[in-house]
């Protein structure tokens, strides 16, 4: 029998988000997955949707998934996801693609968003890094 547990956790006298958790506890035998900075760039190492932030994070998001699909994981074992955006972008819309993604997550993740004066490379609107727990059946 296994002693994994992943609870989300909105202690009263908190907002109630249904975009976000207040906080995670994870306790047992699990196995993180921590998941490096993901923006729009393919498997081809070409930028796609360059000046959309709707397309490039759909992108980066398809990123995450691979990530956690190579694990055995999906975006319901997301604990953390930190989101830079370019100044002046609009957060709901990378939510909003978000949704159409991952769909609406019955436990969503904890999340950060942070905006940044620009990347690395040019064109770039966003990156999203991130922290996802299986449980560890070694």
């Amino acid at each position: 029998m296994s002693t994994f547990r992943m609870e989300h956790k909105n202690p009263e006298g908190l907002f109630q988000s249904k975009a976000f958790s207040q906080a995670i506890t994870v306790s047992g035998k699990a196995k993180t997955i921590y998941i490096g900075g993901q923006n729009a760039v393919n498997a081809s190492g070409e930028l796609v949707g360059p000046g959309d932030l709707e397309v490039q994070t759909k992108q980066a998001l398809h990123n995450i998934a691979t990530i956690l699909a190579s694990e055995h994981a999906s975006f319901a074992n997301l604990v953390k996801l930190n989101i830079y955006l370019v100044s002046g972008s609009d957060p709901r819309i990378g939510y909003k693609a978000f949704l159409e993604v991952a769909g609406e997550l019955e436990h969503p993740p904890l999340v950060t968003v942070l905006f940044v004066s620009e990347f690395a490379r040019p064109s770039v609107l966003l990156e999203i890094d991130g922290i996802a727990v299986i449980e560890d059946n070694d």
